[in-house]
């Protein structure tokens, strides 16, 4: 007797909870079921690869008239080729955590593949264990510091500024940082209005002081290695909200408006200032910037100066740029096509030449103050393919289509490359090296971030190898741009140029000191060059195992210093580096031959020294701050919430990691 056909599995349509209890799912995201037993992760999951074996699907057939015999050979050939279609391992498209819904690029996917070591803490770590009552103090330090960083609110606009020479140096550090990676101001212009500023006795314009106020913030956060006037650049945030919160400030609807309201946002998100979304703050400003016009390119508006079309180019091209990534950075869609807007990109114009009659724009090759935002711009169209392919609700996300993007995207990035380097080769002003640092920092994260839903599945799967070592190699490299050297001697192999040394710490102190896009992206990195230590030792087999990778480990060590600092400059959430901590203790331990209970002790006595560390920061930053006005028991109504970091940054829920479990780990709450 044969045995009969066996039959291909339907692809599974319902998420996981759905499929375990067995009940209809409505399949929307997250499902009804989910609601309404309140599960914090409604993930959906491709169907498994199913091979069959082809001569016993076929070896039925040969005594079938030749027409069904056809049908079925080509039914074959299609269910197989379907098959390499789908992802050969279960691939998570959204997380839904408390009121939010998260796409692939957010960094919260990071934590799904340290499930691991999250179940050996929660199995092992007791409510009054060291590690847990650390963190608890810890946590309300934190909270007691936001509440005495921040002013009260409204927060009426002032004249009172730094001294003469304090605030020269902000401008200049904004202008070598923030204003090289997103054009915002008009440079000439704006040091016009800065020294008319000191130099009359009149009254102030106030729509320009709020201006250089976020200018001032925004320099602040690299003016020194610890971030000293993070209070100034607070309440400086605070005036510049309250101004632009005022009822009649609408009808002053302009550039200037839009340069402010830019500005703001950057420093909302780099000072971790009110509760917003910087994604749904940039969708506002994106719309402000529609209704405004910017969205067509002057050429087909009224006639304008070169000046007035070119500052236009300037700031749409900055609002694109922005928008992208939040977007990436928040997991959201990006909400906007390439059919949207025909605003060309800005002129490759210095500010300088803008204040002629009628300038023309300098070749390609030669460098000039717009040359890496038309050259980030060029490479917008792939980027924003990216963003949807891993955000978008329809985007199936099939590897094929992941390949075919990462070609586009590393061809678009090799014209970059090639661009700013024949600019480096030309006579005249070239990159500095933290603008070479920054560019290279945001490409190379928009390919980690397209290849990283495929670093789970390449760890069990060979035929995902490739996004592994992309995934690794890139995070390396972001990791190289985001942190110092570790020792005098890398120092000196870099460049015996001071200012090119300078330059290059300048972006380290950008990411340590700044919050936002630049310093989660860093951490991130340091967390998946760690899952990639941990898996090498999980799948070593060898009696003689081979060494992991020097460079790698130094990286992993140079994180933990480097998160370190980031809490001497101000951060007041010590998850991310008791997070890297606990990682480097797992690989250390698995190094040295533990497990079970053994690795989960030397891991836990590693995440309590890490606390160690940080109670006295966390003490002596909240000393200094300690005012009469507050009660340290009852924190102010107006206490500063951090801007799009949610408290599970590092620390989660177990529902993310098991749909079907909604148990929460608490002591890590």
């Amino acid at each position: 007797m044969s045995e009969p056909e066996r039959r291909r599995r339907r692809p599974a349509v319902s998420c996981s909870l759905c499929r375990k209890r067995k009940i209809r799912c409505n399949r929307e995201v997250p499902c009804s079921n989910c609601v309404r037993s309140r599960n914090d992760a409604c993930i959906y999951e491709n169907n498994p690869l199913q091979y069959f074996d082809t001569s016993q699907s076929l070896g039925n057939i040969s005594g079938t008239p030749i027409y069904k015999r056809v049908y079925v050979i080509y039914s074959t050939i299609q269910s197989r080729r379907r098959g390499f279609e789908v992802q050969a391992l279960p691939i998570t498209r959204g997380i839904s955590h408390k009121t939010r819904l998260f796409g692939q690029s957010h960094f919260v996917y990071t934590m799904t593949l340290l499930k691991d070591m999250h179940e050996m803490l929660e199995k092992h770590a007791q409510e009054t264990s060291p590690i847990v009552t650390y963190l608890t103090k810890c946590k309300a330090l934190a909270r007691l510091i936001k509440a005495r960083r921040a002013p009260p609110w409204p927060t009426s606009l002032t004249t009172q500024l730094p001294p003469k020479s304090v605030t020269d140096e902000l401008v200049e550090c904004y202008l070598r940082t923030t204003e090289r990676i997103y054009r915002i101001l008009h440079v000439p212009t704006f040091r016009k209005q800065y020294e008319a500023l000191h130099s009359s006795q009149d009254d102030p314009d106030r729509s320009f002081l709020v201006q250089l106020k976020l200018v001032l913030a925004l320099g602040a956060v690299t003016y020194d290695e610890k971030f000293s006037m993070r209070v100034s650049a607070v309440r400086w945030i605070y005036e510049a909200q309250s101004w632009v919160s005022e009822p009649e400030f609408k009808s002053r609807l302009g550039i200037q408006y839009l340069q402010t309201n830019i500005l703001l946002l950057l420093a909302r998100e780099m000072m971790q200032v009110g509760g917003e979304s910087p994604w749904v703050a940039a969708g506002s400003l994106y719309k402000t910037a529609v209704s405004m016009g910017l969205h067509r390119d002057p050429v087909h508006l009224s006639k304008r100066t070169r000046f007035v079309s070119e500052i236009r180019r300037r700031l749409w091209n900055t609002i694109l740029e922005i928008s992208l990534q939040s977007s990436l950075s928040s997991g959201s869609p990006p909400l906007m096509s390439l059919d949207d807007f025909d605003t060309e990109p800005p002129g490759n114009f210095d500010d300088d030449q803008l204040q002629a009659e009628d300038p023309a724009p300098r070749p390609e090759h030669e460098f000039t103050e717009l040359s890496i935002a038309r050259a980030l711009r060029k490479t917008f169209p792939d980027r924003l393919n990216v963003a949807k392919l891993l955000n978008n609700i329809g985007s199936q996300g099939s590897y094929e289509e992941t390949l075919r993007l990462d070609a586009e995207l590393r061809a678009s990035y090799r014209a970059l490359t090639q661009t700013l380097h024949s600019c480096k080769l030309a006579p005249g002003r070239s990159p500095s090296q933290f603008e070479l640092c920054a560019v290279d920092f945001i490409m190379r994260r928009y390919v980690s971030a397209l290849h990283f839903p495929f670093l789970g599945p390449s760890l069990h799967e060979s035929c995902y190898a490739f996004s592994r070592k992309v995934s690794v190699e890139n995070s390396f490299k972001i990791w190289c741009a985001a942190c110092p050297p570790s020792s005098e001697s890398s120092l000196a192999a870099y460049s015996g140029n001071d200012a090119f040394a300078s330059s290059r710490y300048e972006f380290s102190r950008y990411t340590i000191c700044g919050f936002g896009f630049f310093r989660t992206v860093a951490w991130q990195a340091s967390l998946i060059i760690a899952i990639e230590l941990k898996n090498q030792l999980q799948e070593e087999e060898s009696l003689c195992p081979a060494p992991l990778r020097s460079d790698l480990l130094c990286a992993l060590e140079d994180s933990k210093i480097w998160s370190l600092r980031c809490i001497e400059a101000g951060e007041t959430n010590i998850k991310g580096y008791l997070g890297i901590n606990l990682a480097a203790a797992q690989i250390q331990g698995l190094q040295q031959g533990f497990s079970g209970d053994v690795l989960a002790e030397f891991m836990i006595r590693a995440g309590e020294a890490a606390e160690e560390r940080c109670l006295p920061i966390l003490e002596c930053a909240a000393a200094e701050m300690e005012t009469d006005r507050l009660d340290q028991s009852q924190p102010p109504s107006n206490a500063v919430f951090d801007f799009g970091s949610e408290d599970w940054d590092f620390m989660m829920s177990n529902s993310i990691f098991d749909p079907g479990d909604g148990d929460p780990m608490a002591w890590m709450l």
